[in-house]
């Protein structure tokens, strides 16, 4: 199901913070009650390979984020106490030390699932046993929401678990949602902050293709 257009699910999910809390998060609230953008990232496993990387980049973009008006918060399925175990495992041994954001720990999968973001296939019922098997480790693909300051999701996308994202098209699909917001005009392809823009009609259309 794709939510870009529709209100991000209104549901409480545990979080940890680097002070090592835990505490419920919901991801509409905090994007409507504080009036911000929210970018939503969500990672597979905590203590694995690409995902410190991500978690490290989204920090290190923290401040670019904030000037943006924009929360970040990571998730992923573990629990709260194994995010604060990687939150205090130094980054020469693969840790998140340093990351200051909130992270969704998503255990009971309910907003994953609500999602369907997870990485499970083939579910299969023993009629025997009674026992239901899938395929996957039923854990979350890299996906990524962006949502607006009313709670409304404007871009959704998913990697595959080897691939990591790249946070500058983060930093450019913000700014060119707040162009939107603020002039009424369309970003073309590739558009960057200081480009032009273009009036959604077939003048506008024409004058910019035109010009480049």
């Amino acid at each position: 199901m794709a939510f870009v257009g529709k209100k991000f699910p209104s549901l409480d999910v545990d979080a940890m913070n680097d002070m090592g809390d835990t505490f419920k998060l919901n991801v509409l609230e905090e994007a409507k009650n504080k009036k911000k953008k929210v970018l939503l990232f969500w990672y597979p496993k905590d203590f694995t390979f690409v995902c410190p990387t991500e978690l490290h980049a989204f920090q290190e973009a923290l401040q670019e984020f904030e000037k943006r008006d924009t929360i970040v918060i990571g998730a992923s399925c573990d629990t709260p106490e194994v995010h604060f175990a990687w939150l205090n495992t130094s980054k020469d041994n693969g840790g998140i030390e340093g990351v200051t954001y909130p992270i969704l720990a998503d255990s009971n999968r309910n907003l994953s699932s609500t999602l369907g973001i997870l990485d499970v296939a083939n579910e299969t019922y023993n009629e025997e046993t009674g026992v239901v098997t899938v395929e996957g480790d039923n854990v979350t693909y890299r996906a990524t929401y962006l949502i607006d300051e009313e709670g409304t999701v404007f871009h959704e996308g998913i990697n595959h678990m080897p691939v990591g994202r790249n946070v500058a098209e983060f930093l450019r699909l913000i700014d060119a949602y707040a162009h939107v917001q603020k002039n009424g005009e369309v970003c073309p392809a590739n558009w960057e902050e200081g480009k032009d823009a273009m009036n959604a009609d077939r003048k506008g259309v024409a004058s910019y293709l035109a010009a480049h």
